[in-house]
């Protein structure tokens, strides 16, 4: 599996849908890596252009990475370790495109579903059992902006719980996502 995952902080909208750049969220940092760990991810990339914020970043890696965390917490430095900071999704794709040797398909997330270039969980799960290099992308705030969407390959479908709430955190929405794309099936379980 050659899966990547990206965490946006712009373009993404805030509530009244106007384009932005979020704050990161260091809880963000330490559970979506640790569910990157779990479903064997390649690079966690967190994406913000904000100097301050990458700032963040960086001495939230070097604690857990070769400061105290990385003697205190050895799971945590393994995580935390996946955790790659970038200003751009295109510089994201770069990466990816030469580590892999071909670009990546870019697979972003919404709460809502999308008319066009959808891709259902069991047909995103076809295309990494394929070997297919994939960024899966999930937006902060209220979500990834719609030039984001437009030039995505694909947009995965929606989360959806047995009530019309589509307000999950982005450490929850990635922990069911990556279960459900890359979680081991029951057939894999009883061997």
């Amino acid at each position: 599996m050659r899966l990547y995952v990206g965490l946006v902080h712009y373009p993404v909208y805030n509530k009244n849908f106007e384009t932005i750049a979020s704050a990161v969220t260091t809880f963000d940092l330490h559970d979506i890596a640790r569910v990157a760990r779990t479903y064997d991810v390649r690079r966690f990339f967190v994406i913000t252009p904000l100097e301050d914020q990458r700032a963040l970043v960086k001495r939230v890696i070097g604690h857990w990475t070769g400061g105290y965390g990385a003697r205190y917490n050895q799971d945590r430095k393994d995580a935390i370790s996946l955790v790659e900071i970038v200003a751009s999704i295109e510089e994201a794709m770069d990466i990816i495109r030469n580590r892999e040797g071909e670009a990546p398909l870019l697979i972003a997330t919404d709460a809502s579903r999308q008319k066009i270039r959808s891709i259902s969980y069991m047909g995103a799960r076809k295309i990494l059992q394929d070997e297919k290099a994939v960024l899966l992308i999930f937006g902060t705030a209220w979500g990834l902006d719609k030039a984001v969407l437009a030039v995505a390959d694909y947009v995965l479908d929606p989360i959806t719980g047995r009530t019309g709430y589509q307000h999950l955190s982005v450490r929850s929405a990635a922990a069911i996502i990556l279960d459900r794309l890359a979680g081991r099936e029951e057939s894999e379980l009883e061997e």
